[in-house]
């Protein structure tokens, strides 16, 4: 083999090392949960069930890839994404491959159940405009502190229930959470109708929501 060939492989497998991050359910999850809120390395571990020394293990590999950044925070390492680009990027491989494989479609259908009536990005914001909707948050606190759609209320799955008092029942409920691969709208839609209340889940989450924002953004800047 000669040099140029050599120097072109190393440049392929330069590229490769991001994706061999992605090769592990595990670290994808994380960037999943990343994709929703910066957190420390034993916050990621109790989101993702498993040893804080795993979930390490996991994250440094993914901070080789270039994929996460972190700092520290007097005894705790706090992990975040690089970028939008990374965020993107996360969206694209997860809409892909549900495109394209369906044994990811048959997965998230065993694990998320029978599907609930959803609403789309921009009958939304139309009917946001109008105020006949009431937009939830389910996701947990912390996660709708680190960022939210605006209009939206915070109420997180594991208090839905006994809250369902504070929502309107002349309204429509929209439940949106992390993406389409997150159960937490899914239960909310189905606790909300259990209760006599119309809802629907927001077809997509907050990182969808934030990268159709940016673009949205771009478009309209001036060239």
């Amino acid at each position: 083999m000669d040099d140029a060939r050599e120097r072109k492989l190393a440049v392929f497998e330069a590229v490769a090392q991001m994706g061999k991050a992605f090769a592990s359910p595990r670290r994808l999850e994380l960037l999943d949960l990343l994709a929703q809120a910066p957190r420390s390395v034993e916050e990621l571990a109790h989101a993702s069930d498993q040893p804080s020394a795993n979930a390490s293990q996991h994250l440094r590999v993914l901070h080789a890839a270039g994929l996460v950044v972190r700092r520290r925070e007097g005894t705790r390492v706090r992990y975040a994404l690089a970028g939008e680009d990374v965020r993107d990027l996360w969206i694209a491989l997860r809409d892909a491959s549900s495109a394209r494989l369906a044994e990811v479609e048959r997965a998230a259908r065993d694990y998320l159940g029978e599907d609930v009536e959803a609403i789309g990005h921009d009958e939304l914001i139309a009917r946001m405009r109008h105020r006949d909707v009431v937009l939830v948050d389910v996701r947990p606190s912390e996660e709708f502190a680190a960022g939210h759609i605006d209009g939206a209320r915070s109420i997180p799955i594991d208090e839905l229930k006994r809250r369902i008092v504070e929502l309107p029942a002349d309204r429509e409920i929209v439940a949106y959470c992390r993406g389409p691969f997150c159960a937490l709208a899914y239960t909310a839609v189905r606790t909300l109708r259990a209760n006599g209340l119309d809802a629907r889940r927001l077809q997509d989450g907050w990182p969808e929501w934030q990268a159709a924002h940016r673009a949205s953004q771009l478009a309209g800047s001036p060239g």
